[in-house]
């Protein structure tokens, strides 16, 4: 059996999705995700002018080899943009092997650890009343966890993944009118004094049952990231996430000396070498890695086996950047994993991009269930994809008050 062809398509409803379509000489063909949020043409060139090349004629599978081929056969290993389209030709590949063994992908992982999997939903509002009403929405759905982030009074512009008017609802945090970044305007003293009590309020509101989330979104000092985590003990988080950007992976230390509060980090990560110390030495408590950018299922599931040695469960990364395919990777990865934790998902189930990824995956309650198809379970059109066309786009950045660049 041998790998024919391979394409790849950049675009889609309102983000651009990089998708790739792995063929085989016996007409079964594999999907892949290697959308990288606002680089999304560097993963895209990398297949087509390196890989690609490199894996037409290879038996599909025998993915891993493969995976070894374009990671150790690199003399530049890892980073996002590799990373990226490596788990696509992953992802594709685990799925011709799951349909030629007419299993769900999870069959091939060691079947079922849970019937379903718990996912949070993003409740956010410019005040405290109006954060309070998108909580209230959620769990009126169904949904057992929320992430909560709310708008800080007297912030110059609004924080990070707040609308900017009450009853606004969180925007698309990449901003397409051009490649230009708009600014945020952050100051971490303000936040401080009012995010503890908003949460605390959020806590009386809505009672113990609900799991409460929140994101700070890499913005403290490891010092100040330590006293947050201490003061918002009380609330019971389900965990608090990237209290500071974790290049310095001992900082963590600092903020687990301090305080209990679980701490979720890593959706930025892109190998097993960004959070092997973290796992090893338990400083977090929850893996934020995707299955995209973290170079497949192949890659993860060696993250996720390391990360339940040491208690840490998943939480895996599902921003609206990533395409129905890699979240449907991710869906067979939470239906196995042993050390599953919670999956956070943003609704993709448009109808345009439904007709574009046709799926039976689907969230009821605030649980993900997972379709029995073989292979991911998901589909590609490729006739619907040619309505779709790479547009430019950027994230916004982070200043303080003063001006000085600051942690997106």
């Amino acid at each position: 059996m041998k790998i024919t062809d391979a394409k790849v398509f950049v675009g889609g409803p309102g983000k651009n999705y990089v998708t790739l379509k792995v063929t085989t000489d016996q007409g079964v063909y594999g999907l892949g995700d290697a959308t990288l949020n606002n680089r999304e043409t560097l993963p895209a060139k990398y297949l087509t002018d390196y890989l690609i090349p490199n894996l037409i004629g290879l038996d599909p599978r025998r993915s891993e080899d493969i995976w070894q081929l374009f990671y150790r056969g690199a003399y530049f290993r890892r980073g996002p943009i590799a990373m990226a389209a490596i788990g696509a030709i992953d992802m594709a590949l685990w799925d011709i092997k799951a349909k030629l063994a007419n299993m769900p992908l999870y069959q091939l992982l060691g079947g079922k650890s849970r019937d379903s999997a718990l996912v949070y939903a993003h409740a956010t509002g410019a005040d405290l009343e109006d954060l309070m009403d998108s909580v209230a929405a959620y769990i009126e759905q169904g949904y057992k966890a929320v992430r909560v982030q709310c708008g800080i009074p007297d912030m110059p512009t609004a924080s990070y993944a707040t609308p900017d008017a009450k009853g606004g609802t969180e925007p698309f945090i990449t901003d397409f009118s051009g490649i230009r970044p708009k600014t945020e305007i952050w100051d971490s003293e303000k936040y401080m004094r009012f995010m503890p009590g908003a949460l605390a309020a959020i806590r009386d509101r809505f009672g113990p049952e609900l799991k409460i989330l929140h994101d700070v979104h890499h913005r403290l000092l490891p010092r100040e990231a330590a006293a947050f985590a201490k003061e918002v003990e009380q609330v019971g988080l389900f965990w608090l996430e990237d209290p500071t950007p974790a290049e310095d992976q001992d900082a963590l230390a600092l903020v687990r000396q301090h305080s209990t509060t679980p701490i979720a980090i890593g959706e930025v990560f892109n190998s097993i070498w960004d959070c092997n110390k973290l796992i090893e030495k338990e400083l977090i408590d929850f893996i934020r890695v995707a299955v995209t950018y973290a170079g497949g299922i192949t890659h993860v599931r060696r993250i996720v086996d390391l990360a339940g040695q040491h208690h840490v469960r998943t939480g895996f990364h599902g921003a609206p950047s990533h395409s129905p395919i890699s979240m449907a990777a991710q869906a067979h990865l939470n239906l196995w994993a042993p050390n599953f934790g919670i999956q956070e998902y943003l609704v993709l189930g448009t109808p345009a991009c439904d007709t574009l990824f046709p799926s039976d995956h689907y969230v009821a309650n605030g649980m993900q269930h997972v379709s029995e198809a073989p292979g991911l379970g998901v589909d590609f059109d490729e006739a619907e994809a040619e309505r779709y066309e790479y547009k430019p786009g950027s994230h916004p950045i982070v200043r303080l008050e003063d001006g000085t660049l600051w942690n997106y």
